[in-house]
């Protein structure tokens, strides 16, 4: 196979890479405005409640562990 026969096959698959890409993307059903801020909202809410929630009982197992010692 010669150099160039490599290069414009390489660049074909680089070109239909980006043309596949872009078909699927046009598929993607893409939330509205407000969907994406309220499904931002609730991820936070859920991950601030976790974290609160893992904290708190991250304390009492340091505090019993501390008595126990």
């Amino acid at each position: 196979m010669t150099d160039t026969v490599a290069r414009k096959r390489k660049e074909n698959r680089i070109v239909r890479y980006f043309k596949q890409t872009r078909a699927e993307l046009r598929k993607v059903a893409w939330p509205s405005r407000e969907e994406a801020l309220r499904l931002t909202a609730i991820v936070l809410g859920v991950t601030f409640a976790m974290a609160a929630f893992l904290g708190l009982i991250d304390y009492i197992f340091s505090a019993l562990f501390a008595l126990i010692l």
